[in-house]
């Protein structure tokens, strides 16, 4: 692994700056370390990192949601979810503190959204609290325990009744959980 031979200009440097939430430091840091999951010789501005690479990052190895964060993020024509530097800038600028609560909970909303039909349906939230329990034998829930909590879900969180939630309801619930926005985050 090795430091690849881009640099950023002071030009792009400000550019991104200005479309995310991060500081010039922040990107210059998050240049390097995405730098290092390349091989040497890779132009960092270029080249995808594919996302098994992405994920030995400390930071999202032991993300339950790591896999569906580099999906949501990936620009990838190949659907592969591999991330190129500005997706791995978007990623970090949505999980950084200074994003807005609704930046936070449209990118929660959309990694929590399994299947990618714009609502959480009962797989969706099955799915959810699997990935935060830990799909194990001595930690999944019993079947009765699971429909009893995402009946509970749906009843506090459902305002239209119509058996999902929505992007606008996810984050009315979202609102009232002031430890979201200190929680949802990344910081290399």
């Amino acid at each position: 692994m090795g430091a690849s031979a881009s640099q950023i200009s002071k030009e792009l440097l400000s550019e991104y700056q200005e479309l995310t939430f991060l500081t010039k430091q922040e990107i210059l840091l998050a240049h390097r370390r995405f730098s290092e999951l390349l091989s040497k010789n890779q132009d960092s501005l270029i080249t995808r990192v594919p996302q098994e690479k992405v994920l030995t990052l400390p930071e999202l190895k032991s993300n339950p949601f790591r896999q569906r964060i580099c999906h949501v993020f990936s620009t990838s024509e190949e659907k592969d979810d591999s991330l190129s530097f500005e997706d791995f800038l978007d990623l970090l600028s949505a999980f950084s503190d200074s994003a807005t609560p609704e930046i936070k909970s449209h990118y929660a909303f959309r990694i929590f959204d399994f299947d990618d039909d714009g609502t959480l349906d009962r797989t969706d939230l099955e799915h959810l609290v699997n990935c935060l329990t830990g799909d194990t034998p001595e930690t999944r829930l019993t079947p009765e325990e699971m429909n009893q909590l995402i009946h509970n879900i749906l009843e506090e969180s459902d305002i239209d009744k119509d058996g999902t939630v929505n992007l606008s309801e996810f984050q009315h619930v979202i609102s009232r959980s002031p430890d979201f926005v200190s929680s949802f985050k990344i910081v290399l």
